[in-house]
């Protein structure tokens, strides 16, 4: 049974995602603070947080880069705002969804089901079952930019480059699929999941993400590049 802390110091709305979490077969633990919030998941033993982003104490983006600095647990950031920059803030320190207030419940429940699989997914790649019969997967080399499938592991210049679950899959996903335009929705539904609720400022964040950690002049690409008004595309060692 998965365990899910809960940040939030509205104790109705704490209360009602507990509610639908434990209808769903989940174990929850809730904390009323940013501080409380990021001692609990500090101590481990939560396989997913939902946090607040407006909290007492210590505001859910402190909390969330704090949590960031020491574990990969996935994070769901709960926002009472709808500008773009709060979501671009709580994405941009380590958040792997979000969702806006108001929200429906089961709504949550979905994305929280949606995090844990591609948390599972990615675990399940980084430790591959060994199998002597199958050929083994070749690196996938950009420049000086080295994806290794077989180990879950992606190299700049020899030096490994730390990736969240998330932005590992979207980049293996492009880079299979070189010099091919996708739009921001195409993306979301194949790395996400079709299942998934969100929309393509998740994916521009994470774009963002991929090009600071492997780019080496981010603001001027030629790895991961725009194409104004359809989309992003991996450009292949021969159009770089």
């Amino acid at each position: 049974m998965s365990k899910i802390l809960i940040v939030e110091d509205d104790k109705d709305i704490a209360e009602l995602e507990r509610d639908y979490l434990e209808a769903s077969g989940f174990d929850t633990a809730i904390a009323p603070d940013g501080r409380r919030g990021l001692s609990l998941a500090r101590s481990g033993g939560f396989d997913l947080v939902i946090l607040d982003l407006m909290l007492p104490g210590e505001d859910g983006l402190s909390v969330c880069r704090s949590i960031r600095e020491r574990s990969g647990v996935p994070i769901i950031m709960v926002t009472a705002r709808s500008e773009d920059i709060d979501v671009i803030r709580g994405l941009g320190t380590g958040a792997n969804d979000y969702v806006t207030k108001p929200f429906s419940p089961s709504v949550l429940v979905a994305r929280v089901k949606a995090c844990l699989a591609s948390a599972e997914r990615a675990s399940n790649a980084a430790a591959p079952a060994v199998d002597t019969n199958k050929p083994q997967v070749d690196d996938i080399v950009f420049g000086d930019v080295r994806i290794c499938p077989a180990s879950h592991v992606v190299r700049v210049a020899d030096s490994e480059v730390a990736l969240t679950n998330r932005e590992y899959e979207l980049l293996l996903f492009l880079a299979q699929r070189p010099d091919t335009v996708f739009s921001r929705q195409a993306l979301y539904q194949r790395v996400w999941g079709e299942d998934a609720v969100g929309d393509g400022s998740t994916v521009t964040v994470h774009v963002n993400r991929l090009r600071e950690k492997l780019e080496r002049n981010p603001a001027n690409p030629t790895l991961i590049q725009t194409v104004r008004g359809a989309g992003y595309i991996l450009r292949s060692n021969d159009n770089m």
